[in-house]
């Protein structure tokens, strides 16, 4: 039994009437978290995890009708009935259980394996289908450790407040920068934040996640490090810094020819999403006898699949493929 279909607005579950990460308008839409390839305004009504609501909502603006749902609570819509458990994503990230007639399928949404200060480790959740993202879908992609990309930061960062120079790190500020900031050492020197970064540390401050105090950049900031979004580069607001050293941390940093690309002088792979062994892995503990595959690298991971005896199926998701920018530095 198919629970989900495609439509023109996303993926729909006729049981429940409502959809999963829509990208245009519905009248009821389930949000796996509040990622902007992930969160489409204008729909009716949005049901996400309790605590991605304050992010959803920071998303949509105030007129949005968001209602949050505690990770594990189950909710009946018709004949469906649904639930939230933990991605490992981002704050608030959350996976999508649909059960009908005893048929259980699990959208995803964006996940990671990898530990994280910054939100609950993902939850291995068994069922018959399993709706994987592949952003990072070929073997190339695997992580290295957490400390050891964060030591890397900070022998940068020290070389640079040594030369006097002010270090610039470049990361997507929903998600990454807060996973960055909360294992940084402080001690080092000053840590500011852009605008964009700094709103939502408020919000993970209001969630009880604990992270370094960062003010807005003060007009000295030689040997600071700044935490800004990629758009920042080039951007008349880099120029207070002068001949800054700057990096991007990023899982695409694992391609060799990027940092040059980017003009760059640093990078650091560091993603949250999950590499190739988590996606084989993550796939496998579901037990799932068929795995529908969406987001970024799609093709690979499914003949990979196919190769290996699994029922995989390419899913197309539209805004991810109109949005590249969202996909390559948000991850």
């Amino acid at each position: 039994m198919a629970i989900l279909e495609l439509r023109e607005q996303g993926l729909y579950c006729q049981a429940g009437d409502f959809y999963v990460d829509p990208w245009e308008p519905v009248h009821r839409a389930l949000v796996t978290h509040a990622h902007s390839d992930h969160a489409s305004p204008g729909s009716d009504l949005y049901l996400t995890a309790a605590q991605g609501e304050p992010l959803l909502r920071q998303r949509l603006g105030p007129e949005a009708s968001v209602q949050g749902l505690e990770y594990g609570a189950t909710l009946s819509l018709s004949t469906a009935t649904v639930s939230f458990h933990p991605a490992g994503h981002i704050l608030g990230s959350g996976q999508v259980r649909i059960e009908v007639a005893g048929e259980v399928w699990v959208v995803s949404g964006d996940y990671k394996l990898a530990a994280d200060r910054t939100c609950p480790p993902f939850e291995p959740l068994r069922c018959h289908t399993f709706v994987t993202e592949s952003t990072f879908g070929l073997p190339i992609f695997r992580w290295p450790e957490t400390a050891e990309v964060i030591a890397g930061i900070h022998a940068w960062w020290r070389a640079n407040r040594e030369a006097g120079k002010t270090s610039v790190l470049y990361g997507w500020p929903l998600g990454k920068m807060q996973r960055v900031l909360a294992e940084l050492d402080a001690a080092i020197g000053p840590i500011y934040a852009h605008g964009a970064v700094e709103r939502v540390n408020r919000i993970y401050w209001a969630s009880g996640i604990r992270l370094t105090e960062t003010p807005a950049p003060s007009r000295d900031t030689k040997g600071a490090l700044i935490l800004a979004p990629p758009g920042c580069q080039g951007s008349p607001w880099m120029k207070r810094f002068g001949n800054a050293s700057t990096a991007l941390v990023s899982g695409w940093m694992r391609i060799r020819g990027t940092r040059r690309r980017r003009s760059l002088d640093r990078g650091f792979v560091l993603s949250d999403h999950a590499d190739w062994p988590a996606l084989l892995k993550a796939i496998d503990e579901s037990g799932a006898e068929t795995v529908w595959v969406t987001h970024g690298l799609r093709a690979p991971l499914v003949r990979w699949l196919q190769e290996h005896g699994r029922n995989a199926v390419e899913v197309p998701v539209r805004m991810a493929e109109e949005q590249p920018g969202v996909e390559e530095y948000g991850s």
